[in-house]
């Protein structure tokens, strides 16, 4: 059984951060308590979670790209055996993760293990 792993991207100090807790409410995501990799306290973030917010929560999708990088939703992936092909976002939709672009949409499984993680859509545009 896989236990879930999320990072944070704080809009603030424009950075990705650990999830060391999460409270949720009504089963839902409400709060968080973030750190960076480092271990600089001061470098945190705790705060609410939501489309306003400035914590964005990204959830592990369970996968590695073809170097072995952890693949999460929001990271920007291309297929390593076609470089003419799209750029294309990790997404969670209805319940599973899908990599979008280039006007298609596949579900994200072990037959798209040959993508990397080239950057995430908060430091690349």
């Amino acid at each position: 059984m896989m236990v879930p792993k999320f990072r944070a991207w704080d809009e603030t100090q424009h950075k990705m951060l650990q999830v060391d807790y999460i409270e949720f409410i009504d089963g839902k995501a409400y709060w968080v308590e973030a750190s960076p990799a480092d271990g600089n306290v001061q470098d945190g973030n705790d705060g609410p979670i939501g489309d306003n917010s400035q914590i964005k929560l990204e959830q592990y999708t369970g996968l590695k790209d073809a170097n072995g990088n952890e693949i999460y939703e929001n990271d920007l992936v291309r297929l390593t055996d076609d470089l003419e092909d799209p750029i294309y976002k990790v997404i969670f939709d209805e319940a599973k993760f899908e990599i979008s672009g280039g006007g298609v949409c596949y579900d994200l499984g072990e037959e798209f293990m040959d993508c990397e993680v080239i950057g995430n859509v908060h430091t690349n545009s």
